[in-house]
Formats: structure tokens, C-alpha cells, sequence
């Protein structure tokens, strides 16, 4: 492999964890979209029977709702990152940021 992980060719570019312009671009379009349209939205929501709004519900929850972590899901990386995070502890509120490739979901 010609890079370590977590290092590529343009030590420039887009920072870890940063939404690349065109997700970005495409969150604020649906975004808008579900904005002027929540009237027909909720009609078309209160036609359906009891049993598809729940698993409208469902569907959309997994998609908004960050899945619960647990330990046992970070792998030695992650879990050394929180551990140091924890012994450096100032009080003031901070972000963890954890790879996606760190957690066995």
C-alpha cells in the first residue's frame, strides 16, 4: 500500500469527517424539498394504514437515528482514542470522531 492509513497524496484536502460538496449539495435539495412539501407529505402520511406508517417510521428512523455503540463494536484504534480523550479530559464538551472503519456494526 503506498500511504498509511488516514494519510493520502494532498495532505491539503478535505479534512476527516467533512461532508464532500456534493452530498452536502444534495442534503439541502431533498432538505428543501421535504419543506415544500410537508402538506402533501403528511396527507399522503395519513392515508396509509397503521401498519405501513410504522415501518415509514421505522425506515426513516434508521436513517436518521445514529445506531446505539457499543464497546465491544470499536476496535483497538478507537478505543485507545477514547481513552486518551478521557484521561485528557478538560470538562468542556468535545467530539470524539471514530472511522467508520473502526466500528463492526
Amino acid at each position: 500500500m503506498k500511504y498509511q492509513k488516514g494519510q493520502s497524496g494532498n495532505p491539503a484536502g478535505r479534512k476527516a469527517g467533512k461532508v464532500n460538496r456534493s452530498t452536502e449539495q444534495l442534503r439541502n435539495i431533498f432538505q428543501e424539498f421535504l419543506e415544500n412539501n410537508v402538506t402533501k407529505l403528511q396527507e399522503d402520511f395519513d392515508q396509509l394504514e397503521p401498519k405501513d406508517r410504522l415501518m415509514f417510521i421505522e425506515k426513516v428512523a434508521r436513517m436518521v437515528i445514529p445506531p446505539p455503540l457499543t464497546l465491544e463494536a470499536l476496535n483497538e484504534a478507537a478505543l485507545d482514542a477514547l481513552i486518551d480523550r478521557l484521561k485528557n479530559d478538560t470538562g468542556q464538551p468535545a467530539a470524539i470522531y471514530i472511522d467508520k472503519d473502526d466500528v463492526d456494526l
